[in-house]
């Protein structure tokens, strides 16, 4: 066990176990809880070498790890980039010997001197929990998950907070403008128009549309293939068959057939486009990816039940739907007023 023990004006930190002891003397207390914690977890451990890994390192050894698994990190990805922060700021330290101290110090420099909000630090930090944690045990290593510990003081402190949820929907006005916009504006060769009314039908998310291929598409059965669609646990494989609803199938055929993908570009250059069309039009707070939650809106609108939703949407968690249902319990009330049971009650 550790222990830190005042001597005059200077901490000893101290570690025993199975009869073995080390200690050191430091300036401060904190350089002593810091160091005890380090030798305890070296001695502990049963893969001492690991326990000096960086963190730099230590997500280098992730990817790597990703990478033999099938499940690279793509260096377009939002993942790439919150690895690439966390290398940035913390990637010098030793991972095991990361304190909350380091986590607070972190998130409270992310807020204050580069001024992202606290979603954007709660995502960085969970995925640095991510690597500490399945590092760990694939290193057979004590390295402690440090922004568990961390988090009651993050949350005490206000540093993270949840992503919040959108809510914004098109008018007919705006979608108006911004076919306009784009019909008066051809020199942008990625058909906008098209993309925002597939979108608009299908509610795939921006990756699945560009993803989409020529191969995949069963013309028959207006129906394609979406592959790996995003899963809460699997990432690779969650291959669906998405249906081609209203002009959706229409628009897709019309394509031209140039390329192995139906919309050979980049979701980061649509989402582009769209914001110039937006700010050119005076269009206030409005995302591509919001086209999303107006497709799943439009047909809770027209009868579609949750699971008819889910089939077109690909959402596994159908609680995550029910923000889109805007289901007001007067109209519940008055339902309820007609339904038939098949049996009265004694």
């Amino acid at each position: 066990m550790a222990s830190i023990l005042a001597v005059g004006k200077r901490w000893r930190g101290q570690v025993r176990i199975k009869g073995k002891s080390i200690a050191k003397t430091f300036r401060t207390k904190a350089e002593a809880e810091k160091w005890a914690r380090i030798i305890q977890i070296e001695m502990e451990s049963g893969n001492p070498a690991t326990l000096k890994l960086s963190v730099e390192a230590l997500i280098d050894s992730y990817r790597t790890v990703r990478e033999k698994s099938g499940r690279g990190v793509s260096p377009k990805s939002n993942e790439h980039y919150l690895l690439r922060r966390l290398i940035e700021k913390l990637g010098g330290k030793t991972a095991a010997g990361l304190s909350t101290q380091d986590i607070v110090g972190y998130a409270q420099n992310r807020r204050t001197l580069d001024g992202v909000g606290g979603y954007t630090v709660d995502m960085e930090l969970s995925k640095l929990g991510t690597v500490l944690r399945h590092m760990a045990g694939m290193l057979d290593a004590n390295i402690p998950d440090a922004v568990a510990k961390a988090r009651p003081m993050l949350k005490h402190l206000h540093l993270v907070e949840a992503g919040k949820k959108r809510e914004r929907r098109p008018t007919v006005e705006e979608l108006t403008s911004l076919f306009a916009w784009f019909v008066n504006n051809p020199q942008y060769t990625l058909p906008m128009k098209d993309v925002i009314t597939v979108l608009l039908r299908s509610g795939f998310r921006r990756g699945e549309l560009f993803r989409l291929t020529w191969a995949d598409l069963n013309e028959d059965a207006r129906m394609v293939m979406v592959r790996d669609r995003k899963h809460p646990r699997m990432k690779i494989g969650n291959d669906e068959w998405v249906p081609l609803i209203a002009d959706a199938y229409d628009v897709v055929m019309r394509q031209p057939r140039n390329d192995a993908r139906i919309f050979p570009y980049e979701a980061g250059t649509a989402s582009k486009y769209f914001k110039w069309a937006c700010d050119a039009s005076k269009i206030v707070d409005l995302h591509l990816h919001d086209l999303r939650h107006e497709a799943a809106s439009a047909l809770f609108e027209a009868g579609w039940e949750i699971p008819e939703v889910a089939a077109v949407t690909g959402h596994k968690d159908w609680r995550n739907l029910k923000r889109y249902t805007n289901l007001k319990p007067e109209d519940i009330a008055e339902k309820g007023r007609v339904i038939i049971f098949p049996k009265k009650l004694a």
